[in-house]
């Protein structure tokens, strides 16, 4: 708890001497370290160290957000395409 009282000393420090809400710094706080955790694990993606389903229970996101961050950050994927095993349909 000692910790805790720290930081929220440190936000509202930072709240009084800058024109922004406690809100909206504990966003960008959240923002900055959600990036951070993101790089990490494309990092082992890469490597082929974690796998996506790894990936997305750890970070708490769906496949399909991590599968669009990976296309912004232009990081190469493939992504299993159910179209393609089962077309004769007649």
């Amino acid at each position: 708890m000692k910790g805790l009282q720290e930081i929220k000393r440190a936000i509202d420090h930072y709240v009084e001497t800058n024109n922004k809400t406690a809100l909206e710094v504990v966003a960008a706080l959240e923002k900055h370290y959600f990036n951070k955790a993101v790089t990490e694990e494309i990092k082992l993606y890469k490597k082929k160290k974690k796998k996506v389903a790894q990936i997305t229970k750890d970070l708490k996101i769906s496949h399909r957000r991590f599968y669009k961050i990976l296309e912004d950050k232009k990081v190469a994927f493939t992504k299993y395409n159910k179209s393609n095993d089962n077309t004769s349909d007649q």
